[in-house]
């Protein structure tokens, strides 16, 4: 069999090209008003530019989202790069635009977030690493609330925090079980308040989440001022602006929060700016990006994490609902292997060719398929081709999806880079030229009660039976609604790797039930989080994690990461 390079032999073997002639491909000036470079192959765009655009006409959106995941994998960035790049191969003006990639993963199961083969955007190895240091400016800002949280209480508690109702944890960029719950303030001075804290990881804090909705600085730090940290000893909400803790953490946003700029291999426009998950936040790249990208580029391809029930349902009702936006064209990816393993088959099995499996995985497509339509968008299905795929179990899906009268495309852009999804690219092109008679629409509408987005989500996206939560739950809801939180959008926080809260449940499996473990205001972000299953917002490393392939070979240079 043909030996074929690793993603990051590939990404090395690209002669960059400097980051300045990147960005003159959309019309963006070589000077210090307009960027500023990190290096020779990356750059931050200014907001002194980025205001002169104002006015412009937005470009086309584009979302790339994708059946449920599983472990053979299915691509999505990896198609969202492809298709960039066969966009600007058939001579239309296009930039991706994608979230940055978490140590966690990366250094655990899941891997980088650069796409792969290719299709990647580079330099791979800094995106997947510190990049810009955004992370940290994101993980420093949120533990310095935490830190003046804690400070108050020391010096008095003016505020009269009840101790026990401390909402606000802790975070670090990296799966450590270890840290979900620890005890703080049991020795030394500050003995006389201990108390019980824990760590979630940085990508899924609403600070991440309100970098990635926020428009500007001005909105970013009136977020952040309304992010509710406490409950007082008379149970009302205690915000971050209490504590004029929205000064000093926009400061140490203020760099971070302009979207970084890099290339493909194919030296295309990529901007990657925040990312928060998608299975415990909303997983969306930054508002701020998207909107620039719209007003620099024709065509925008963009992704949104995990399967289309969790990235593009958030990315629909949260993000296009915040941001005032809306796809001309939604992508669906799909893999045969990914989908054989919906029809039962073992990993280890994905290399016989098995069309009776692939046939019954198929009903995880078709109802992504329909989900998408409920926002009154006709979907393209890209199958990302991998290349033990059999003709006939290509053949198989083409035809399924033709009987839905639903447009797909066979990419090859892995092995191909940008010219295996040239069919792809003419085929968005179209379907975004007719977009204007689509009519998008939200899964329901801001005056819904809590309650009741919660269940339209569970019963319409995810075909359970029932939702059920305890009378806690519940009466935390009513006091949401109280508070004036009413309108806000429902972030469920479940597992990517099924409809329902069972993870082993493939396919799409119908009669079941989405347990409530806890519900939580994110009053800056503007969300409620839902918290369903036995999901963590603080992850654990897998036996053998990632991190035991990743070393420095003798040139210094980086192995292992993919």
């Amino acid at each position: 069999m043909k030996k074929f390079k690793s993603d990051i032999e590939i990404a090395r073997s690209c002669k960059l090209k400097p980051i300045s002639k990147i960005l003159k491909k959309i019309n963006v000036p070589d000077n210090p008003k307009a960027f500023s470079p990190m290096g020779r192959h990356i750059a931050k765009i200014n907001f002194e530019f980025l205001d002169k655009l104002k006015n412009k006409k937005d470009g086309h959106l584009i979302l790339v989202t994708a059946i449920t995941p599983t472990p053979a994998g299915e691509g999505k960035t990896t198609t969202s790069v492809g298709l960039n790049d066969g966009l600007n191969k058939i001579g239309k003006k296009s930039i991706v635009c994608l979230r940055e990639p978490s140590l966690g993963p990366s250094f655990g199961m899941k891997g980088g977030a650069a796409g792969g083969g290719n299709a990647q955007v580079v330099p791979m190895e800094q995106i997947n690493l510190h990049f810009t240091g955004d992370f940290h400016a994101i993980t420093s800002a949120h533990n310095l609330l935490s830190a003046l949280i804690d400070n108050h209480i020391y010096w008095g508690n003016k505020l009269n925090i009840d101790e026990k109702k401390i909402v606000w944890k802790r975070v670090v960029d990296m799966n450590d079980r270890a840290l979900r719950f620890i005890d703080i303030n049991t020795k030394g001075v500050a003995k006389d308040f201990a108390r019980e804290d824990g760590f979630d990881i940085t990508v899924a804090s609403e600070v991440m989440a309100i970098f990635c909705l926020s428009n500007d600085l001005n909105d970013l730090e009136k977020r952040i001022g309304n992010i509710t940290i406490a409950y007082d000893k008379n149970n009302k909400p205690v915000y971050a602006k209490d504590l004029n803790a929205q000064g000093p953490m926009t400061v140490l946003l203020k760099e971070a929060i302009r979207p970084n700029v890099t290339q493909s291999l194919e030296h295309n426009p990529a901007i990657i700016h925040g990312g928060p998950f998608a299975n415990i936040a909303h997983g969306c790249n930054s508002v701020i990006a998207t909107k620039s990208a719209l007003k620099l580029s024709k065509y925008v391809v963009t992704e949104a994490g995990f399967g289309a029930d969790l990235g593009a349902e958030k990315f629909l009702d949260i993000k296009c609902r915040k941001a005032n936006i809306k796809p001309s064209c939604v992508v669906i990816v799909a893999t045969v292997r990914a989908l054989k393993m919906h029809g039962g088959v073992e990993k280890g099995n994905l290399k016989t060719e098995n069309i009776d499996a692939l046939k019954e995985g198929l009903s995880n497509l078709d109802r992504h398929i329909n989900n998408i339509k409920k926002f009154g968008i006709e979907p393209i299905v890209a199958i990302n081709h991998f290349v033990l795929d059999t003709k006939k179990e290509i053949q198989t899906i083409i035809n399924f999806c033709k009987n839905l009268n639903v447009e797909v495309s066979n990419c090859k852009h892995w092995a191909e880079g940008g010219a295996g999804t040239v069919d792809l690219a003419k085929k968005v092109v179209r379907v975004c030229n007719n977009s204007k008679k689509q009519k998008f629409k939200f899964l329901y509408k801001d005056s819904k009660s809590l309650w009741e987005k919660i269940e339209i989500i569970a019963k319409e996206i995810y075909r359970a039976d029932k939702i059920t939560a305890t009378e806690d739950i519940k009466q935390k809801l009513k006091t949401f609604e109280n508070n004036g939180f009413k309108n806000f959008p429902v972030c469920v926080a479940k597992t990517q790797y099924s409809f329902s809260t069972d993870p082993k449940l493939k396919g799409a499996p119908t009669n079941h039930e989405i347990p409530i473990r806890d519900v939580r205001l994110s009053s800056g972000a503007e969300f409620i989080v839902v918290i369903c299953g036995s999901i963590m917002t603080m992850p654990g490393l897998p036996k053998i994690p990632a991190a035991d392939k990743i070393k420095l070979n003798k040139k210094g240079q980086v192995e292992g990461l993919f």
